[in-house]
C-alpha cells in the first residue's frame, strides 16, 4: 500500500477549504458495452463495471464536488450513453466524447451530439491518438480539418497521446490557435524508466503554445506499479507545473485506471504533495478554476 512521503490535508495551509473538481475519469458497464483494451491479468482489476455510483461514493468520500468524465473507447454510441448519465448527475459536469475527427460532417455529428439529453454537458472531444501507428496522425489535413471543426463549435481537444506523440501534438495546436488543446497524463513521461529527456523538452514546445492546457493525472500507471513512490512522480509533475504554470494546469484521478497502481485518495494526496509548495490560489487553479475555465463547467 502506497503511503505519501507527507500529507498535505484536504485543506489549504491557510485553513481555507479547496474544492475539488476531478478532470479527469472514466465510466464504464461491460453489460452495455465491451472495454476491449482491458485484456491480460495485469488489467484483471478493471474488468468489471465502474458505474456512476460506485464513482459518486469515491467522490463523496474525498470532497470532489464536480467532476467531468472522458470517453474510452472509439464507437459512436458511448457519448450519447455519458451524456445521459451526465443529465441526471449533479457531479457531473462536463463530458469528453468521442466522434470521428475525419467525418467531412463532423459539425453536424456534434449538434446531434448536443441536442441529446446532457447535451449540454458534452465539453470536449477525444480520440484515442495514442493507439494510431502513425506518428503524425495528428497532421493529417483531414484531422486538422476535424479540429478545426472542433473549435467552431466551442469544444476543446483532450489529448491522450504518448511521449512520442508530443511533436505531432505541437504541431497540431500551432496549426489550429483557436482550438484548446488539453494534454492528458502529461503525454505519458518514462517514470518507471526514470527518464526525463527527450520527454521535457517536447512537453515545453507544446506548453510553449498559449492555447495548450495540462493534466496533473495518469501519473502513476506510467510508474512502477508495486513501488512506486512520489519521489519518483515529483520530477515530471515539477517540469509540468513549471512548463505550464498552475493557471494551465488541472487535477484528474484517472479514476478507475488509476487503481492498477493506487486508490482514488492515493492519487489525491499525490497530487496536494506535488503541489504542496503552491500558493492557496495557485492550488485553487490546480484543483478547481482551470477545469471549470478551460471545460466551461456549470458553477
Amino acid at each position: 500500500m502506497f503511503v505519501p512521503e507527507y500529507d498535505i490535508p484536504p485543506t489549504a495551509q491557510n485553513g481555507d477549504a479547496v474544492p475539488i473538481v476531478d478532470a479527469h475519469h472514466h465510466l464504464w458497464d461491460l453489460r452495455v458495452r465491451d472495454q476491449d483494451w482491458i485484456t491480460g491479468p495485469q488489467l484483471a482489476v478493471l474488468r468489471r463495471n465502474f458505474l456512476l455510483g460506485d464513482y459518486q461514493a469515491e467522490a463523496a468520500a474525498h470532497g470532489v464536488r464536480r467532476s467531468v468524465v472522458v470517453q474510452t473507447v472509439t464507437v459512436p454510441g458511448e457519448t450519447p450513453e455519458l451524456l445521459a448519465l451526465a443529465a441526471g448527475s449533479d457531479l457531473i459536469a462536463g463530458v469528453v466524447g468521442w466522434a470521428d475527427l475525419t467525418d467531412p460532417g463532423l459539425g453536424d455529428r456534434i449538434a446531434e451530439l448536443r441536442g441529446l439529453p446532457g447535451g449540454t454537458k458534452l465539453a470536449g472531444l477525444r480520440h484515442q491518438v495514442q493507439s494510431e501507428p502513425d506518428p503524425d496522425w495528428l497532421s493529417r489535413p483531414a484531422v486538422l480539418r476535424g479540429l478545426a471543426a472542433v473549435a467552431t463549435a466551442g469544444l476543446v481537444y483532450d489529448l491522450v497521446i504518448t511521449a512520442g506523440q508530443l511533436a505531432a501534438a505541437t504541431r497540431a495546436a500551432a496549426a489550429t490557435p483557436d482550438l484548446v488543446f488539453v494534454l492528458d497524463h502529461l503525454a505519458k513521461p518514462p517514470v518507471a524508466a526514470g527518464r526525463i529527456r527527450p520527454w521535457e523538452d517536447d512537453l515545453r514546445r507544446l506548453a510553449a503554445l498559449p492555447n495548450t492546457v495540462v493534466k496533473l493525472s495518469g501519473l502513476v500507471t506510467e510508474a512502477d506499479w508495486q513501488h512506486w513512490r512520489t519521489a519518483d512522480l515529483r520530477p515530471y509533475a515539477e517540469v509540468a507545473l513549471d512548463a505550464f504554470g498552475p493557471a494551465r494546469m488541472m487535477f484528474g484521478s484517472d479514476w478507475p485506471v488509476c487503481l492498477l497502481a493506487a486508490s482514488y485518495g492515493d492519487v489525491l494526496a499525490v497530487a496536494r504533495d506535488l503541489t504542496g509548495q503552491l500558493s492557496s490560489s495557485e492550488r485553487a487553479a490546480v484543483f478547481e478554476d482551470t477545469a471549470t475555465s478551460t471545460y466551461r463547467l456549470a458553477t
